[in-house]
């Protein structure tokens, strides 16, 4: 899979640096926790996962053949994310007066989201091999998000881009990644998991932190803001099959539903669509609280199979 897809031919407009002189003093003692504990937890996937106790003669080749489409589509997502956070990185470095706390977080989530990709690739060869683009084209521009891009867009608002894909959509890639590694029986599955989950929980939390730390600074207009981008993205992109494709209204996802239960009744850390759909329901209802309570009044918007959200 691809980063870079066309978005008609209108530049993304660039901030200008405007860094100097650089302020590295610790303002958000809670971000520079997340960074110290990120270093602390420092694994290796060629070290710290014992790949040779995979063994495939315990799972059908239609099991196998499921899970490896399960791990390919997850590699796929995280190569998103490995782009996107060295752009939000050098965003944070050229807005004046921005904390430093955050700029020193994004490097370890960087290489942790490195760490995920070669395990999920890895994983996927072992199942069979690893797929590099969906069986179906109609996923591919679903998929293929330029949030690099967005990150940089000098009319994005930072403070509105991490509250969405920071708290929000990371938030909800934790929810799911738990659920996941609590059906996962097969060794390597677990462990992979279980750092993904560990990671994961501080990525998140990162988002809400710094949200809570920037809204006492925000206006009613900047509120507004952030909410109606939340809702955007619940819209365009949660509900467009992109961590869940079962809520696609758009592409038929029953070749994606029947891997994803194959291989989560072969423990082979997936999840079924039904299970995914709930998680994904009750995390927006406690998102949607957690907003109210910092002052962010978020439309709930409607889906067709799920109702209103």
């Amino acid at each position: 899979m691809t980063q870079a897809h066309m978005q008609g031919t209108t530049p993304t407009p660039i901030l200008v640096e405007r860094r100097f002189p650089l302020d590295l003093h610790r303002s958000i003692q809670s971000i520079r926790e997340l960074y110290e504990t990120g270093k602390q937890q420092r694994w290796s996937p060629g070290k710290d996962i014992e790949w040779d106790k995979l063994d495939p003669s315990a799972y059908s080749s239609v099991q196998l053949e499921a899970a490896r489409q399960v791990w390919s589509r997850r590699a796929w997502l995280e190569y998103t994310g490995l782009a996107e956070t060295p752009a939000l990185l050098i965003r944070f470095c050229l807005e004046l007066d921005r904390e430093s706390d955050p700029k020193y977080f994004l490097t370890v989530r960087n290489t942790e989201e490195a760490w995920h990709i070669e395990c999920f690739h890895r994983y996927a060869k072992l199942l069979g091999g690893y797929q590099s683009r969906p069986s179906n084209p109609a996923w591919e521009p679903v998929i293929n998000r330029t949030l690099y891009r967005d990150a940089l867009n000098a009319t994005q608002s930072l403070d509105a881009y991490v509250a969405t894909q920071c708290a929000m959509a990371d938030g909800l890639e934790l929810e799911l990644y738990r659920l996941y590694a609590s059906n996962a029986r097969e060794p390597i599955a677990a462990e992979i998991l279980k750092h993904a989950v560990q990671a994961k929980e501080r990525h998140a939390l990162f988002g809400w932190l710094y949200l809570e730390e920037r809204t006492a600074r925000m206006d009613a207009a900047a509120k507004q803001m952030v909410a109606a981008q939340i809702t955007g993205w619940i819209t365009e992109v949660a509900f467009s099959g992109y961590h869940i494709p079962s809520l696609s209204t758009t592409i038929d996802a029953q070749a994606e539903n029947a891997a994803s239960t194959l291989a989560a009744e072969a423990g082979l850390g997936a999840a079924t669509p039904e299970s995914e759909r709930l998680a994904f329901k009750a995390y927006l209802q406690n998102a949607f609280n957690r907003m109210e309570q910092l002052g962010f009044a978020v439309a709930r918007p409607q889906h067709p199979v799920l109702g209103k959200v």
